[in-house]
């Protein structure tokens, strides 16, 4: 991954910064490694710092209604310090640590229509110049791919995919918004669900799964709602009949819900995962925000067989990126 941009607004031939990463995919709470080329202007210039900044395409709901837009949510200085003379040319390589709830942008190679990227920035004469936005394809960890595959094998598709901003209250959850992947229901619970959105929220040992089933009402009831939270470790992943424990899990959230008694935490046994199961009758949202709309642009069925990205979706992430270069030269952050 590239990107360049001449800091020609400051008023001689400013330096050129190429950034290019090691690997092109990453995943949650991995490393990401690569190096920063300056390439000096026409005269000397300290460089004060180095920064790379995480971007991503969130989705916000407010009283005005829906709104999408570019959120900064991790930056990690990597360089800075010394004098870039001119013309002259120099590397600074990186190591850093991508946050464990970084969003997951693709499965089996296909796109799930998020936009999330990199850029660099320089700091210069107190001033703040920042690289063109560059896409990051980002990798499920392994047990996020398990429990998409059986998710699949169960029958379920994919819907899609998008960033919503706001938290999940009873998660451990870091970032200032959250994944949803949507999925179709499998038939034999077409009658009783209309959708199953999953979010992961990943930390060091293991992930907190996020179920929530958009039901369909009956003749004399509303569509409704049901929430449940399930906790699964990183190890032994390959070990887990993981058909069994999703259908476990899909028939705890429709069965636990009929009950209609809102948030009651109960167990659940076995041995390939410690579950936490909680159900509420609500949405999960942010303080003072109600649930986001997803948008349903893209077309990839999750499990053993791949589709393809619908090309509207591909569009919107194109413009996401070709939108934020070019208008921020020169710019503070």
């Amino acid at each position: 991954m590239v990107f360049k941009r001449l800091l020609g607004s400051m008023g001689v031939g400013g330096p050129a910064m190429d950034t290019v990463l090691d690997l092109a995919t990453a995943v949650p709470g991995g490393s990401l490694t690569g190096e920063v080329r300056l390439t000096g202007g026409r005269a000397d210039f300290d460089i004060e710092h180095i920064t790379l900044e995480l971007v991503a395409r969130v989705e916000a709901e407010s009283d005005g209604g829906e709104h999408e837009g570019a959120l900064a949510f991790q930056r990690f200085q990597v360089g800075g310090g010394f004098r870039l003379a001119e013309a002259e040319n120099r590397s600074v390589p990186f190591a850093v640590t991508l946050p464990w709830e970084t969003p997951v942008t693709q499965l089996h190679g296909q796109g799930l229509g998020i936009a999330l990227g990199v850029r660099t920035e320089l700091g210069i004469a107190g001033a703040k110049y920042k690289g063109d936005l560059d896409p990051l394809a980002v990798g499920p960890l392994p047990a996020q791919e398990a429990i998409l595959e059986a998710f699949g094998r169960l029958g379920f598709g994919f819907k899609s995919a998008d960033l919503e901003y706001g938290r999940i209250g009873g998660t451990s959850q870091q970032l200032p918004f959250y994944q949803e992947i949507e999925l179709t229901p499998a038939p034999q619970y077409a009658h009783q669900v209309s959708e199953i959105e999953v979010t992961f929220l990943a930390n060091p040992s293991g992930l907190e799964v996020v179920l929530e089933a958009d039901k369909r009402g009956g003749l004399f009831t509303s569509d409704h709602d049901a929430l449940s939270r399930h906790v699964v470790s990183h190890e032994g992943v390959t070990h887990r009949d993981w058909n069994a424990v999703v259908g476990s899990w899909i028939s705890q959230l429709l069965e636990a819900h009929t009950a209609r008694t809102p948030y009651t935490p109960y167990g659940h046994g076995g041995d390939h995962a410690t579950h936490t199961h909680k159900v509420d009758h609500g949405h999960r949202s942010g303080p003072g925000m109600g649930t986001v709309v997803a948008a349903g642009a893209a077309g990839l069925a999750v499990g053993v067989v791949g589709g393809m990205v619908a090309a509207e979706a591909v569009d919107e992430i194109g413009d996401f990126f070709e939108g934020d270069e070019g208008d921020e030269e020169g710019e503070e952050a």
